[in-house]
């Protein structure tokens, strides 16, 4: 099983190295005319461990500080990587044209190095910015069924906070700050709360304040994949359910005194994990009154028609972080029916959130660390 696993990684890895090599070999241009006597045996050193540094710091490294140092630089390396993708390619397509017109020199070099350099930069500057400044984003819809007396429902979705050795506390007061102001009715946590490893939740006390989050007929959570890698699901169900916050494992929920139902659906990946895979939506529903609002959780946004045709109202989910940073918000455009926003499906409002936090580099560029803020209106009363 470990063999296989590892040759089916092997050509990533390949092509990965490649890539690195090349983004440092053009790096090595550019300073090999600012210092021409740099140590190019230290230099690739550097380089090497910089690439593999995610990969060992998820190996048994003792102390334990220098395995969660070497994730933490290595999820960095992740944005410097693709950038400095990106940029080499420009780079080295000026070059070309720079020598086949006659004027390229040491200084055309420091020059593309220099504008190479300054626009990595800035983009991991903005995308630090876009990461850790989150923001809220309404909407209102209108769910054609009434909800007893409920005229109306204030409900907040916060998906992806990825807590953990990067996304720490100092976010997550931003997000309990953010909740007190906004003063749901129903808080709903889509998925991925945690980034893997339950371990620095418990030593940073996290889960201390997740239970100071408040709504007004609760808050409730469903798993995503990331709880399902790092192997504590079942104890991050227990502590979640320590703090007065159920996780619904395709489970349904009755809220304010039954006037609206809620689902929520196990996480896609259990179908592979676990030996009984997640029920259908249509199985989760089908003991539920259909006259009353229906709202799903469902962490990763697929199966929007079985779920509309299922007679859910509000299906809500995240998972994509809209790529996170661009350009990769163009490959999950085609990957998902929707990847971010909203869509209507019949009579179904689909929700995706690009996320509170971040997987590997806090940087968001072409998305925005968010809170969903959704006015939902029921169908009044027939006078």
């Amino acid at each position: 099983m470990t063999r296989r696993i590892l040759l089916s990684f092997l050509p990533i890895l390949l092509v990965y190295g490649a890539l690195s090599w090349y983004a440092g070999w053009n790096a090595s241009i550019f300073l090999g005319e600012l210092w021409p006597a740099y140590p190019k045996a230290v230099y690739w050193v550097v380089i090497a461990l910089l690439a593999l540094s995610f990969i060992l710091g998820r190996t048994k490294f003792k102390p334990k500080p220098l395995s969660r140092l070497l994730k933490v630089i290595g999820s960095y390396y992740f944005a410097v990587f693709e950038y400095a993708i990106i940029l080499s390619i420009a780079a080295d397509l000026a070059a070309g044209a720079a020598k086949l017109f006659g004027f390229y020199s040491s200084g055309f070099v420091l020059a593309t190095g220099g504008v190479a350099l300054g626009l990595l930069v800035l983009l991991l500057a903005i995308g630090s910015w876009n990461a850790w400044s989150p923001i809220v984003r309404p909407y209102e819809v209108t769910v054609e069924k009434k909800a007893g007396n409920l005229d109306k429902l204030e409900l907040v979705v916060v998906s992806d906070i990825h807590l953990g050795n990067i996304v720490g506390n100092r976010h997550l007061d931003r997000l309990l700050n953010a909740i007190n102001n906004l003063k749901p009715d129903l808080l709903l946590l889509a998925g991925d709360v945690m980034d893997e490893d339950i371990e620095p939740l418990v030593r940073n006390r996290m889960f201390d304040r997740l239970a100071k989050l408040r709504a007004r007929f609760g808050t409730y959570a469903v798993l995503g994949n990331h709880e399902y890698y790092g192997g504590h699901a079942d104890e991050f169900v227990r502590r979640m359910k320590g703090i007065g916050i159920p996780v619904l494992l395709d489970e349904t929920a009755a809220i304010a005194d039954g006037r609206i139902q809620l689902v929520g659906r196990k996480d896609k990946t259990a179908e592979a994990m676990e030996k009984e895979g997640r029920l259908p939506m249509r199985e989760l529903v089908s003991a539920l009154d259909p006259s009353l609002p229906i709202i799903a959780m469902d962490h990763q946004p697929y199966q929007y028609a079985a779920a509309a045709e299922a007679g859910v109202d509000l299906l809500l989910s995240g998972h994509t972080h809209r790529g996170q940073f661009a350009p990769n918000h163009w490959i999950t455009r085609r990957l998902f029916e929707l990847d971010w926003g909203y869509l209507k499906k019949g009579s179904m409002h689909a929700f995706v959130s690009s996320g509170f936090g971040t997987w590997g580099p806090p940087i968001r560029l072409a998305s925005r660390s968010e809170i969903i803020q959704i006015r939902v209106y029921f169908k009044e009363d027939m006078v």
